[in-house]
């Protein structure tokens, strides 16, 4: 019997070296030459080489810690480690000090083609939609035992990579399977959004329903599954009543619960309030993150990036209760700005946040995907059902527990949406959560129109879609479709 119990740490050093065989999709490159095509064939041969090759998926969501020197922004795949320049720095939550490199085209809505964290987003999506495509495809030699839960984890993983590209880009190439460097019609067709959509439903419905439990908080589970479903159902504005039920199964399953200490959700790794988080590790650079560190001013090669605007200041001010001494902090050296402090790797509960690690490229603190406060306001949402306002109690309840732990005890009567959304932006915020929030909810273009007007940028509506990257056009020799409004 394969021990499922596998240490976190053990996992965060496991690394199939799929990378070394030219095998990784590089979002179908034209020139991915394996260097021997029969490794693949000769690898996955029973329970623990499956396994292998999913935690190398794990891998890829991850993203690779850059190499000393390259400044971060040569990396094919970064993953997670960018993604705040989309999720915050696209909306109006956060900027950057002052120019930095790193999001200051997203801050100011001037996205382009070329843009280097449009790529390299891209690509690590499509690097785990490869990594799950190869495990699916060699399950045949998983144990009777094993081979559903193995499905159903390669499946939410490809489900979660697709549900990103579709909500950032739009209709993109379908791949659900391997495919070789000749099959360019598969590799550059950008099908519709609805179809991506069907895709993700498919795979999820099947994770949902699957052997999966809620054994891990680094690695996929009942509950990550039933409430990234119930995201794509609220995302689409479809199967409320679902939604709801998913997310009650979830609230009712015993095991997640909302930590009693705001600061403890970030500093106690593997908590009640987790529920998915992307694992990583401080002993070893190429296992580690730097970006949490370097969210401040002049730390490791941050220039200070994902502050915060003016106006999330005032939300904390007017919604945050508690939250936000441990959100972000006055920049001791540039009065007036404020930086995200929430994932500094180092921390004095008696004194607040504090310090980046002596060396910030190293730090172990894991990224939260998903997490019980998100899975009691999403309960929130799937009750309003596309409505303006809600008094129904079980809405009210989940609503108030929120509140409560962020010292806000006042008792709520009615929830409307724009409450919802001031709630869901200073509970999470710098979570990578805004940008697409304001999509779901269907005041991104007013919302960021107002801001853009406020601080002097340029908002079009075009720019709710980021564009396909210049690289995968220029790779597929212009067949693959620019995003209206930006050139090629």
């Amino acid at each position: 019997m394969l021990n499922f119990n596998i240490q976190k740490r053990l996992m965060k050093h496991i690394k199939l070296l799929i990378l070394g065989l030219g095998l990784v999709f590089s979002a179908c490159d034209l020139d991915p030459e394996p260097i021997n095509a029969t490794t693949i064939d000769d690898f996955f041969n029973d329970d623990d080489e499956i396994l292998s090759g999913i935690i190398n998926i794990y891998d890829g969501l991850q993203g690779s810690n850059p190499l000393e020197g390259d400044g971060g922004f040569n990396n094919p795949f970064l993953g997670i480690q960018i993604e705040y320049q989309m999720g915050e720095i696209l909306s109006d939550n956060a900027r950057t000090k002052s120019g930095s490199p790193q999001g200051f085209e997203f801050e100011t809505f001037t996205v382009i083609p070329q843009t280097a964290a449009v790529t390299t987003y891209y690509r690590s999506m499509y690097r785990i939609i490869f990594d799950a495509n190869v495990v699916l495809e060699n399950l045949e030699n998983a144990s009777a035992e094993n081979a559903n839960r193995f499905e159903a984890e390669a499946r939410f993983l490809r489900a979660y990579a697709y549900f990103n590209l579709v909500r950032y880009y739009g209709g993109v190439p379908l791949v659900d399977r391997v495919i070789f460097p000749d099959e360019t019609e598969i590799a550059f067709t950008r099908v519709p959004e609805n179809e991506i959509y069907d895709f993700i439903l498919e795979d999820l419905q099947f994770a949902v329903t699957s052997d999966l439990d809620n054994s891990f908080r680094t690695r996929a589970s009942k509950a990550a599954a039933q409430t990234l479903l119930a995201k794509v159902y609220l995302t689409l504005g479809i199967s409320y009543l679902e939604a709801q039920r998913l997310l009650e199964e979830v609230m009712d399953s015993g095991d997640y619960s909302l930590e009693e200490d705001f600061l403890d959700i970030f500093y106690t790794e593997d908590n009640s309030e987790t529920i998915f988080s992307i694992g990583f590790d401080d002993t070893n650079v190429n296992d580690s993150q730097g970006f949490s560190a370097e969210f401040l001013d002049a730390v490791g090669r941050g220039t200070g990036s994902n502050y915060a605007t003016a106006e999330l200041v005032a939300a904390f001010e007017a919604f945050g209760g508690n939250r936000g001494q441990f959100s972000f902090r006055e920049d001791p050296g540039n009065p007036g700005l404020f930086q995200t402090v929430k994932f500094l790797p180092i921390v004095d509960e008696n004194v607040g946040v504090t310090s980046a690690p002596a060396n910030p490229r190293i730090a172990g603190n894991d990224w939260i995907v998903t997490r019980y406060a998100d899975v009691l306001l999403l309960h929130v949402e799937s009750i309003l059902a596309g409505g303006m306002s809600t008094t129904a109690p079980a809405a009210l309840e989940s609503f108030q527990a929120v509140r409560d732990r962020a010292g806000l005890t006042d008792t709520v009567t009615e929830i409307t949406m724009e409450d919802l959304m001031n709630e869901r932006r200073v509970e999470l915020a710098f979570e990578n959560h805004r940008f697409l929030d304001l999509k779901r909810f269907g005041v991104a273009q007013q919302v960021l129109s107002e801001f853009s007007a406020a601080n002097s940028h340029d908002f079009q509506a075009f720019e709710l879609l980021l564009p396909i990257p210049a690289a995968e056009i220029s790779i597929s020799q212009g067949f693959l479709e620019q995003n209206p409004g930006y050139p090629n």
